[in-house]
């Protein structure tokens, strides 16, 4: 060891913004951390600065990665082939970490050797060749693992998708087409739950994957639109369909004595909001708002959402989900009918107003239903018009 690699170890790693310049470099030149969502980074953070301590800590000491570090290297590699990151871009970000390390120790060459910086570029080099070495072969038996359990696969898939642990678009159609399976390009998410816990399995507070099974099939998932999926979340099962399966969710959930809330406007990296938009709805939903003839659907999850305070999505865009074609000039008729229809409580009170016959009321008001899927006259789907007509109207005013 030399006091001059430990001063500048010690430098280094009191920095904070070693480790910063670390994770940017990996965020701007590898692609498929580009593409990670927020919500990764403080793992990848956590990451390069293990990394990076074990590595000045090698240099000060002239020693090597032990079995302990390359075990951990072998968790990571495993855990990026189970969440679909692809190896190279994982090995990838090793090395731009390796060089912003070295470009950092440059930095402050005065205060070492030549011998000090070959120290450095040997450990580096011998590092970045047994890492890879080692990820490799780990990275290649977790995949292999996976794809040959593969209706635990499937439903690993499904897991990683709705905690939002996927690299990219790119990296999860890989993992499916590892699997032998492409997922449905328009989607819809169900998450469902009984109507009665009691009904419930062994009198469990917890449902089965082949209930969850059982319900998928009933729902005809699968077919040449995609691959459906299934997986459970405690009470509740959670289902992955092309978007075409929404139709038959009303009519298997009443026969099966569940209850639902179905995500069909969300792009398939977006998975993640679409299960917490469900379960969230599920979670708030007041007993009134569920019909046996009927699921609930983002146009409730977005209403629910905004009244609890926290929306995934604008105030306008909650108004044009709900609203749907009735926010176009062409229709505006019909949005002054339903608002003339909830102010006053009745079409007669809302044709005097409008000076229209109370049929032309109750006309415009059938075509309200037939457009957004919801009958004004349902104090659930009323409540829901009228926060996305007074969202509507607002915005028009202003």
């Amino acid at each position: 060891m030399t006091n001059k690699r430990e001063r500048v170890r010690q430098e280094l790693l009191a920095d904070s913004r070693l480790v910063e310049a670390v994770v940017e470099a990996v965020h701007e030149q590898v692609p498929a951390y580009t593409a990670l969502d927020g919500g990764r980074f403080p793992e990848v953070r956590a990451i390069a600065a293990w990394a990076t301590d074990r590595l000045l800590d090698h240099w000060v000491t002239d020693g090597a990665i032990g079995d302990g570090e390359l075990r951990r290297f072998r968790g990571i590699a495993a855990a990026r082939a189970a969440d679909g990151r692809p190896l190279q871009a994982v090995l990838r970000a090793y090395r731009v970490a390796a060089a912003v390390l070295a470009d950092e120790v440059a930095a402050r060459a005065p205060q070492l050797s030549a011998k000090d910086a070959f120290a450095l570029a040997q450990l580096l080099l011998t590092a970045m060749d047994t890492i890879s070495e080692e990820m490799t072969t780990a990275y290649a038996a977790t995949s292999e693992r996976l794809t040959g359990d593969r209706d635990r696969s499937l439903q690993l898939l499904l897991d990683d998708l709705i905690a939002g642990r996927h690299a990219s678009l790119g990296a999860l159609s890989a993992r499916a087409s590892r699997l032998g399976v492409h997922l449905p390009e328009r989607y819809c998410l169900l998450v469902a739950q009984p109507v009665d816990a009691r009904a419930l399995e062994n009198g469990s507070s917890d449902i089965s994957l082949p209930t969850s099974t059982a319900l998928l099939t009933a729902l005809g998932g699968g077919g040449s639109h995609g691959t459906s999926l299934a997986t459970t979340h405690g009470s509740r099962a959670v289902l992955l369909l092309p978007a075409t399966s929404a139709d038959a969710a009303p009519e298997v959930l009443r026969r099966h004595a569940w209850r639902g809330c179905v995500i069909s406007g969300e792009s398939l990296d977006r998975v993640a909001v679409a299960h917490r938009l469900a379960a969230g709805a599920l979670d708030t939903a007041p007993p009134h708002a569920h019909h046996a003839d009927r699921v609930l659907t983002d146009a409730d999850a977005h209403v629910l959402a905004l009244l609890a305070g926290h929306p995934v999505v604008s105030p306008d865009q909650i108004g044009r989900i709900v609203l749907g074609p009735l926010v176009e000039p062409a229709q505006r008729h019909l949005l002054e009918a339903l608002t003339a229809y909830i102010d006053t409580g009745s079409a007669n009170a809302a044709a005097r107003e409008l000076h229209l016959h109370p049929q032309s009321v109750r006309y415009r008001l059938r075509r309200v239903r037939d457009i957004t899927s919801r009958d004004p006259q349902d104090p659930w789907q009323r409540l829901t018009l009228d926060i996305a007509r007074t969202i509507a109207l607002g915005g028009r005013s202003g």
